[in-house]
């Protein structure tokens, strides 16, 4: 065989090589891509652990037994910013009757969310999200974004955008225990 053909016969056992490769990625891909399903209302809440400003950690599952209000939230929100005081002062109301808020903050610096909670006075569980790893678990796009989540664990309800108080009062109201 001429060297011109040996070249030639390498190339294309090269090209088909990569071709080979690239259906074969490309069907594991489309196979395993719905193992990461989209949450939905009565599914159970994925687990998360999850530090505070204070560096206490938080485990969902440890909230088993109560109403969980997880909300996802940036300080560049205006909605978010908005609906802040109407939270902290249900959270006031609720706390002590099984209702527990749960404020992600998604990938800011602490000192910016610290400057935020300081402003708002804020008292609930300001949980820091820094690699957006939760907020993925969730398939949180849009902010604020509230999961609601009863005292078993499921997700009863998943809104998208700002909530008024009476909104966020019906709310608490539906995940006490």
């Amino acid at each position: 065989m001429s060297e011109k053909k040996k070249r030639r016969h390498l190339l294309r056992t090269i090209i088909l090589v990569i071709l080979t490769a690239a259906v074969v990625y490309t069907l594991y891909a489309n196979f395993t891509k719905d193992k990461h399903e989209k949450i939905a209302v009565g599914d159970q809440a994925p687990d998360f652990v999850l530090m505070d400003m204070e560096g206490n950690k938080h485990k969902l599952s440890d909230y088993k037994g109560k109403g969980v209000f997880l909300n996802f939230w940036a300080t560049w929100c205006k909605p978010c910013e908005r609906e802040m005081p109407y939270m902290d002062n249900q959270y006031q109301a609720f706390k002590d009757h099984g209702v527990e808020i749960l404020a992600v903050n998604v990938g800011q610096p602490e000192f910016s969310i610290k400057k935020f909670v300081q402003k708002h006075d804020l008292s609930f569980p300001i949980l820091k999200d820094s690699n957006k790893d939760v907020m993925g678990v969730y398939d949180i796009y849009n902010l604020p974004a509230t999961i609601l989540i009863n005292p078993e664990g499921k997700i009863v309800e998943i809104i998208e955008g700002e909530l008024p108080e009476e909104k966020i009062i019906a709310m608490m109201e539906s995940i006490k225990p």
